[in-house]
């Protein structure tokens, strides 16, 4: 039950969510709010919460706390180039730092920055959309909205968060054909809502064939995955997504006459069919715990086009950058991508606790999901396998942080609960790393001290 307390502390400190939902198609101007909740009302059975949030103790003595991490910090597998910071999430105080203004490369915690965009620029309850509009005559068109994570044939339809099938899109558009008397078309395929080049600058050569990510594309299945659960990746997303759309309208009792191209759909063409993706705040949180590149650059790109800039890899940086402007939170991240791919990304570890920080203060319910998206240490996502050490044992389910690994690199920033129920957020990054495990090991171990500290 302790365990299970400190788990729920995060959720708690972040507030709830309670906003109206829009829907993301393939309109270039900004969503519209749909008339009424995306979720349905959970009915209220006490006023008071299942487990209560901690009471906050005393902040760490900032004296104590760095006679706690700055030997920590000198662990040889960590490399020569190392940068980290504590701040009390409560004050905004650095209690600890160590080069914390000196920009590192981020790996996968450059996720955390996608995540308060997307929340912010989209809004928590925003919905991806994939349509079949009306072609000249009997052609349709596959229009395709950034949706990732849209189910084909091949993929299990179980599982968190839940996700729209291109084989429901394949029987609503058919019933929608047959009730004009339509049963044989021709069919084209739209994703031009993402535009540029299909991969990041910064971005090896071996990304896409390795299975790390799939080319960027508004029309996608199972994130580009030729097998859902496996690493190859298809090289045209798009064109794979429409022949297997083909294929499901033929079972729905459709025909589809000639070969299918790609061809944009006309403006205000009729919509036949459509089908929603998970809201946002879900996709935040797949995102974060198990660190999926292909959701992060879709929702980057997504983020751009909201904001008025093309939905490209440059666009998406100009975006992500305006919005953390206006947040006040720009200061230190240089990014190019919104996965951490890219080895041209530059954060500080200062700039990744504010982040924290922010997501984490009762007054932002709606970024609530950058901070219960976080893996939690020794349980879930990609701190599941770690914290069994003797010496980070202690860390288990106190510690809640995204994780960032590229070839000599390794990054955790996340937040802590201390001994004496203080919240802190930290971020600890090592770019020159030649023992990986070690490195990830040392990582853990500083987080674990923030968490045991009853150094107030």
């Amino acid at each position: 039950m302790a365990t299970l307390a400190a788990l729920q502390v995060f959720a708690a400190a972040a507030g709830a969510s309670l906003l109206a939902g829009d829907t993301l198609g393939t309109t270039r101007r900004p969503p519209a709010v749909a008339a009424s909740p995306t979720r349905a009302p959970v009915p209220i059975v006490t006023s008071e919460p299942v487990l209560a949030p901690e009471s906050q103790g005393a902040a760490p003595a900032k004296a104590a706390l760095g006679a706690r991490l700055a030997p920590a910090l000198g662990d040889r597998a960590l490399g020569g180039n190392v940068a980290a910071v504590a701040v009390d999430v409560a004050s905004g105080d650095r209690l600890f730092g160590s080069r914390a203004d000196q920009g590192l490369t981020p790996a996968s915690t450059t996720k955390v920055v996608t995540a308060v965009a997307a929340l912010t620029s989209l809004g928590p309850d925003t919905k991806i959309t994939t349509r079949v509009v009306s072609g000249k005559g009997r052609s349709i068109v596959l229009v395709g909205g950034g949706d990732v994570m849209l189910a084909g044939p091949k993929a299990d339809k179980g599982g968190y968060p839940r996700t729209a099938t291109l084989a429901t899109l394949a029987a609503r558009t058919a019933k929608a054909l047959k009730e004009q008397g339509v049963t044989s078309v021709t069919l084209s395929y739209d994703d031009s809502l993402f535009s540029g080049p299909r991969t990041a600058p910064g971005w090896k050569p071996g990304y896409v064939p390795e299975g790390s990510v799939a080319p960027v594309s508004a029309l996608t299945m199972d994130e580009g995955r030729v097998n859902p659960g496996k690493d190859a990746r298809y090289p045209d997303p798009a064109g794979a997504t429409a022949g297997a759309f083909r294929t499901l309208l033929a079972k729905s009792g459709v025909k589809v006459a000639g070969p299918v191209k790609r061809e944009r759909a006309a403006s205000g063409a009729g919509e036949l069919a459509k089908v929603e993706s998970a809201p946002v705040y879900e996709l935040v949180e797949h995102m974060l715990t198990v660190s999926d590149n292909d959701m992060a650059e879709a929702l980057t790109h997504l983020v751009a086009i909201k904001e008025g800039r093309p939905g490209s890899f440059a666009g998406g940086s100009q975006a992500v950058q305006a919005i953390l402007k206006k947040l006040g939170a720009a200061q230190g991240i240089t990014t190019y991508d919104g996965s951490g791919l890219s080895t041209r990304n530059r954060i500080t570890p200062a700039a990744l606790a504010r982040l924290v920080s922010l997501a984490a203060a009762p007054g932002n319910p709606h970024l609530r999901s950058a901070i219960s998206g976080l893996p939690v240490a020794g349980f879930t996502g990609t701190l599941g396998n770690r914290y069994g050490r003797s010496d980070t044992r202690q860390g288990a389910g106190m510690v809640r942080a995204k994780t960032g690994t590229l070839n000599g690199v390794n990054t955790l920033t996340g937040l802590a609960r201390t001994t004496d129920g203080r919240l802190v957020a930290f971020a600890f990054m090592a770019d020159d790393v030649a023992d990986p495990q070690g490195a990830m090991a040392a990582l853990d171990r500083l987080a674990t001290l923030v968490s045991r500290c009853g150094c107030s």
